[in-house]
């Protein structure tokens, strides 16, 4: 099945979410969400990259240089304070914007 059109404004929740668990590459990143959404969502390099670098400017994420695991030279991303934050606050508003679209969806 094809992917799907990741809902807008999403990209940064998922980003952020995903480094919950620990520093990640870019490539790793959008790896990690194709397989958790099991192939549903898929963040493209040519908006994964962008929302990166915004998220390293708002203070959400930090940064260093390392090597993958097939030898390349590749940046690697964690979650600041400030991140988790973003992150919890997040959640929050889409659970809040989730519950309204399901209200309306379950409306007799």
């Amino acid at each position: 099945m094809p992917s799907a059109d990741m809902p807008p404004g999403t990209l940064p929740l998922l980003i952020l979410r995903v480094l919950r668990t620990g520093s990640l590459h870019g490539y790793a990143i959008a790896q990690r969400i194709r397989q958790v959404s099991d192939s549903v969502l898929e963040a493209e390099e040519g908006s994964l990259y962008p929302a990166l670098q915004r998220m390293l400017m708002k203070g959400w994420l930090e940064s260093e240089w390392g090597v993958s695991e097939t030898n390349r030279r590749v940046r690697f991303y964690r979650l600041t304070k400030e991140g988790r934050r973003q992150l919890d606050s997040e959640v929050a508003e889409y659970q809040r914007v989730n519950a309204a679209i399901r209200a309306i969806l379950d409306f007799a």
